[in-house]
């Protein structure tokens, strides 16, 4: 079964008396534009999305007919939480995050980074308030930024920062 769009999610759109089958993801094929999976009932999917990042969350809903409905469940997995104490602190563990190239998630007031020893033992050794836990990650930090944003009908940011000069 070929899927090339979402239907929604199934806490915002009712699915009826439908029967619920549910298509297991790890948080690091939630951006993945094509992949190829197993529901838990036995279908066989492939997922295909060539025009942007599908951005998979939990109970996105990919699939309904007239008895089924295919929900993406998002796998917990063994990750670090940090609560930072104060906006100093974030911003420290945001910086050490960001400088190993990781991917940070946040949930609730708390950040969340995918289990690695040595950032676990480096945030714990440096007084952070961190523990290992099994958890969804659901919500990602997208921290890029592209130049061409636009802002309302101006230019984009990157224009009205970076004035281009002609020179006659």
């Amino acid at each position: 079964m070929l899927i090339v769009a979402k239907l929604g999610n199934i806490h915002t759109v009712a699915t009826g008396n439908r029967g619920v089958d549910v298509v297991d993801i790890a948080w690091y094929e939630t951006d993945r534009r094509i992949l190829h999976k197993v529901t838990r009932r036995g279908t066989s999917i492939t997922l295909r999305f060539f025009n942007d990042s599908p951005g998979f969350r939990d109970g996105d809903i990919l699939w309904r007919d007239h008895e089924t409905v295919i929900v993406v469940d998002i796998l917990p997995c063994k990750c670090i939480v940090i609560t930072p104490a104060n906006l100093p602190a974030t911003a420290w563990v945001c910086y050490e995050i960001g400088n190993r190239h990781l991917p940070l998630f946040y949930e609730g007031g708390d950040l969340l980074v995918p289990y690695e020893t040595p950032l676990y033992n480096l945030l714990q050794a440096s007084g952070h308030n961190v523990f290992v836990a099994e958890r969804k990650l659901n919500n990602p930090l997208k921290t890029t930024v592209l130049p061409h944003v636009q802002i309302a009908e101006s230019a984009a940011i990157y224009n009205r920062i970076i004035q281009p000069t002609t020179i006659s």
